[in-house]
Formats: C-alpha cells, sequence, structure tokens
C-alpha cells in the first residue's frame, strides 16, 4: 500500500507517464524535473503528487512542470510544488537531501481496497 514512483529528468517525464496509465497502483508520485501530457491530469488529480524542478534548468524547461501542476490543480488535485531558484537540471540532489520529502512520501498509502 505504499507504492510510490520517483524519477528524474527522464525518469521524471516516466514517473508522470507510469502514473497516467496506473493510477491506482501509486499512493504517491514525485516527478523532478520532468514534463508530461497535460491531458493525463484527470487521470491523476487524486494522487498525491510533489513535483520538484529548478528554476535555472536549461534541459528540461521549468514550464514542463509548471504545466502539469497547473493542469492536476484545474482537475482537483492538489500538487506540491517545490522550485529551487538557484539549480539548473540538478534539481534532484536537493530534492532528494529534503528530509520533509521523505516524511511526506511515507505519509501516504493507497486507499483499503473493499
Amino acid at each position: 500500500d505504499r507504492i510510490c514512483v520517483t524519477g528524474l529528468s527522464m525518469g521524471g517525464f516516466g514517473t508522470w507517464a507510469l502514473a497516467a496509465h496506473r493510477p491506482e497502483r501509486f499512493a504517491a508520485l514525485v516527478p523532478i524535473c520532468g514534463g508530461g501530457d497535460p491531458q493525463w491530469a484527470k487521470r491523476l488529480a487524486r494522487v498525491p503528487v510533489w513535483v520538484f524542478h529548478g528554476a535555472k534548468d536549461p534541459t528540461v524547461p521549468m514550464k514542463r512542470s509548471e504545466e502539469m501542476v497547473e493542469a492536476v490543480k484545474k482537475n482537483g488535485g492538489n500538487p506540491k510544488f517545490t522550485v529551487y531558484p538557484e539549480a539548473g537540471h540538478d534539481s534532484w540532489t536537493e530534492a532528494y537531501a529534503n528530509p520533509a520529502f521523505y516524511d511526506w512520501l511515507l505519509s501516504h498509502t493507497l486507499p483499503a481496497k473493499p
């Protein structure tokens, strides 16, 4: 009941894609410096999401994360979004070093099945 998915860069894109195809499988998502198809957001609105991105990312524009966060919000979700103002593409070092990340991740479980 604590299956979570996280990934960085292409893995961030993979996190969004995997969860969009099997949202019932995951207790929480943490895409880092990734992006996805905003149309997936309707499938992800009930899944807890915490997105991380570096404001100075030259590889994956922060707009990719912003689009997904806004799409999830528009579909009734409540994603967290952390931007590291001085980080480039390597926003994962700060994200994975943040103790609050692990507390948040482990606070989520899948709903009990009848």
